[in-house]
C-alpha cells in the first residue's frame, strides 16, 4: 500500500510540475539545452509546482516505508506505475483524451502489480559493502554529468536522457535507502550513502524539471520509469539479497516485465491524436495530428497565468 500510494502521488506530482515548468520558461521560448537550474528556481515560484514538491515528499516518505519492508524490485514496479497515475491525471488536468489502449496498458500494469504482490518476499538481509556505498555516491555525480552531456543532443534526445537521469538519481535513492543503517550523526555523517541520497535525489528532480519543460511529459517520464526500476532492482537481488516467496521466482520476474513493459506502453502511445474538423483543423482545447500532450500543457499553463 505505502509503495502505490507513493506511485499516486509521484505520477500526479509529475503532471503538476510539467504545468509549472512550462509556465516557467524564459518569455519568448529561450531556453538552454540540458539542465538548467534557473529553471527550477523560476518553477518554484509556481504553486502547481510547489503542491508538486508536497506530493513528492509525502510518496517519498511512502517509498521509504515500503523500501524497509519490500525488495527494491517490487517497490521500483509499484512506483513505475506513477507513469499509469500521470497519463491519468493528464487526461484530468490537460485535457488530454486517453485511448483504449492506454486505458488497456493502465489494467496491463495493474495486473503486473498484482503478480508481483503475490511473488514478492521480505526485503534482502545483506548489509551493502563499502564499495556499494561509494558506488552509489559515484553514480549520483554522473546523474550530473549526465545533465550537461544531454545538452548536446537534438530536442527529441533531449527529454529521454534528462528523463532516464532523473531515473538513475531516483534509483540511487531507492538503494541508498536501504544502505543507511543508523539514523545517528556520526553514523550518518560517515556513511557515502547519505550524501549519495541526498545528491542523487537533487540531480535527479532538477533533470526531471528540465526534462519535463524541454519534451513531451510522457517521453520525460517513460525514461524515468527504465532508470529507476531496472538498475536498482538488479542492485536489490545481486548485492543486497532481495528474494521472492519459495517457487515464485518465474512469477515476480514476469510481473515486473509486464508492470514496465505496460508503463512504457503508456509512454508510446501517451499521446492520441486530437480530432479535427471538416476542414482539417484541430478541434479547440486539443493538439494537432502529430503534436504531443505538451501543446495542453503549454496553452493551459499560458491561461492560469492569464487568469
Amino acid at each position: 500500500m505505502c509503495a502505490l500510494g507513493a506511485a499516486v502521488c509521484f505520477g500526479t506530482a509529475t503532471v503538476l510540475q510539467a504545468v509549472a515548468a512550462r509556465a516557467a520558461a524564459e518569455p519568448g521560448g529561450a531556453q538552454g539545452g540540458g539542465a538548467d537550474a534557473a529553471l527550477l528556481l523560476r518553477a518554484l515560484r509556481q504553486w502547481r509546482y510547489l503542491a508538486g514538491l508536497a506530493l513528492d515528499g509525502l510518496g517519498f516518505l511512502l517509498q521509504i516505508a515500503a523500501l524497509r519492508s519490500l525488495p527494491i524490485y517490487a517497490v521500483g514496479a509499484a512506483l513505475a506505475s506513477s507513469l499509469a497515475v500521470t497519463a491519468v491525471s493528464a487526461a484530468r488536468l490537460l485535457r488530454v483524451r486517453l485511448s483504449g489502449t492506454e486505458w488497456a496498458a493502465v489494467g496491463v500494469v495493474c495486473a503486473g502489480l498484482a503478480m508481483l504482490g503475490l511473488a514478492s518476499g521480505t526485503e534482502g538481509g545483506r548489509d551493502g559493502s563499502t564499495a556499494l556505498k561509494w558506488s552509489m555516491l559515484a553514480a549520483a555525480l554522473a546523474v550530473l554529468a549526465l545533465g550537461g552531456v544531454a545538452g548536446r543532443l537534438p530536442e527529441r534526445g533531449r527529454a529521454l536522457l534528462l528523463g532516464l537521469g532523473a531515473g538513475l538519481g531516483f534509483g540511487v535513492v531507492e538503494v541508498t535507502v536501504r544502505l543507511i543503517d543508523s539514523l545517528g550523526p556520526a553514523a550518518l555523517f560517515t556513511n557515502p550513502a547519505s550524501y549519495a541520497l541526498v545528491l542523487g535525489g537533487g540531480a535527479a528532480f532538477l533533470l526531471l524539471t528540465s526534462a519535463l519543460q524541454r519534451g513531451s511529459v510522457t517521453t520525460a517520464t517513460a525514461g524515468m520509469v527504465i532508470g529507476e526500476t531496472i538498475g536498482p532492482a538488479a542492485i536489490g537481488v545481486v548485492w543486497l539479497g532481495d528474494r521472492t516467496r519459495e517457487g515464485l521466482s518465474w512469477l515476480a520476474v514476469l510481473g515486473f516485465a509486464v508492470a514496465v513493459a505496460g508503463a512504457l506502453a503508456l509512454a508510446r502511445f501517451g499521446e492520441a491524436p486530437a480530432a479535427t474538423t471538416t476542414d482539417g483543423t484541430a478541434v479547440a482545447g486539443t493538439a494537432p495530428d502529430g503534436a504531443t500532450a505538451d501543446g495542453a500543457a503549454v496553452a493551459g499553463a499560458e491561461a492560469a497565468e492569464r487568469g
